[in-house]
């Protein structure tokens, strides 16, 4: 079964991090990544640009609009994600638990694929 480990953190969090302290997480997710690819999991995934170069595009009554930014309401933002390939959801929520550099205001959601996966 194929899920994506969606990484929630505050993004002024990386942005006020130290040039030390970015380059230990990078490489923390490099090792990850390299962890899931010889357990035979690792499929995708991407470091995503700050909420403020988003774009959504909104639907009201049929027609669309685009509009700058993602207009989220939440303390944190989708900074990145992960596209795996496990047996089962506990194996996907155990690699979710290994996520590099969420100590702390952080979150991973874990979420099957569904059609056309």
């Amino acid at each position: 079964m194929k899920f994506i480990l969606l990484i929630y953190g505050v993004e002024t969090d990386w942005t006020t991090m130290g040039q030390e302290d970015m380059e230990r997480i990078y490489r923390a997710h490099m090792a990850y990544e390299q962890e899931m690819r010889e357990a035979g999991v690792y499929i995708g995934g991407a470091e995503l640009k700050p909420t403020t170069e988003a774009s959504t595009v909104r639907f009201e009554h049929g027609a669309s609009r685009t509009v700058d930014g993602p207009y989220a309401e939440t303390k944190e933002q989708l900074g990145g994600y992960y596209l795996i390939e496990a047996e089962t959801l506990d194996a996907a929520l155990a690699w979710a638990a290994k996520m590099p550099g969420c100590h702390h205001d952080c979150s991973v959601e874990v979420r099957p694929l569904g059609l056309g996966a």
